[in-house]
């Protein structure tokens, strides 16, 4: 199996931001499960009441608890990625294409450092 052309300090550079975007990610999650997805509206407004909310607020509630859990699937996605990637750096192929075992070149890395398939094949395969 063809090995990585990247110098130790280029794999421990792109290691430092994959783990530095990971480490981000997970806070942007927490703070959306701690903050948005378990507060309802009344909690939120500071209305301590035993009134009920008006139906127009619950609803605007609901699509907003729907849009902040979307948001967060996005975001374990994207974890799960830059642990795939976090993988293939320990596995010595990180930078090299899952596909066509080319090398993905350092400026889609730079751009993109998760990134485990090359330019042409991501327009190959229309991924």
């Amino acid at each position: 199996m063809k090995k990585t052309k990247l110098s130790k300090q280029k794999l421990a550079y792109y290691k430092k931001i994959l783990l530095e975007n990971k480490a981000r990610i997970l806070g942007d999650v927490e703070h959306l499960e701690n903050g948005s997805l378990h507060n309802s509206q009344r909690d939120s407004s500071g209305d301590i009441s035993g009134w009920s909310t008006h139906m127009a607020d619950a609803g605007t509630d609901a699509a907003e608890r729907e849009t902040m859990l979307k948001l967060a699937a996005t975001e374990q996605e994207l974890v799960e990625k830059i642990n795939h990637a976090l993988k293939r750096l320990e596995e010595g192929v990180y930078g090299l294409c899952e596909l066509c075992n080319g090398e993905i070149t350092e400026d889609r890395l730079k751009a993109i450092a998760e990134s485990t398939v090359c330019i042409k094949c991501m327009e190959k395969y229309n991924l």
